[in-house]
């Protein structure tokens, strides 16, 4: 019976996943202003949603994707920049609602990992043609 229990809250977990609530306002709204919703689309697409996580804000359906596209839609319309928004939510949520992360310490690993790959995979194949060679 326990078991069930856990199954059936482990199945029901997504549904919970959204509030239930009216999306905020201009979550799904465009700006009057053409050339402000282009910067906000253009930003929109480089945030990660933190609840879908493969996804930006632009394409996710979460609650919470919802709400800050309506944060950035706001934020623009206001004046503010399209790059200090985003610097305003990288403070707020951390490097990783963003798809391009700077470089420091904690994403080092990120930007160094595809060269060393790189780099070993060019010694590992000069190796098999040095053999092929010989």
């Amino acid at each position: 019976m326990k078991r069930l229990a856990f199954l059936f809250l482990l199945l029901a977990a997504p549904l919970q996943a959204d509030s239930g609530f009216p999306p905020a306002a201009l979550a799904n709204t465009q700006l009057r202003d053409p050339a402000k919703e282009a910067k906000a689309q253009a930003l929109m697409v480089t945030l990660r949603c933190l609840v879908c996580q493969g996804q930006s804000i632009a394409d996710s359906d979460a609650d919470m994707a919802g709400d800050m596209r309506a944060l950035v839609r706001q934020r623009i319309q206001k004046g503010e920049s399209p790059e200090s928004v985003r610097r305003w939510l990288i403070d707020r949520y951390g490097d990783y609602v963003t798809y391009d992360p700077p470089f420091n310490g904690a994403t080092a690993a990120l930007w160094l990992a595809p060269l060393a790959m790189l780099a070993a995979g060019a010694w590992l194949a000069r190796g098999s043609f040095r053999r092929r060679r010989g």
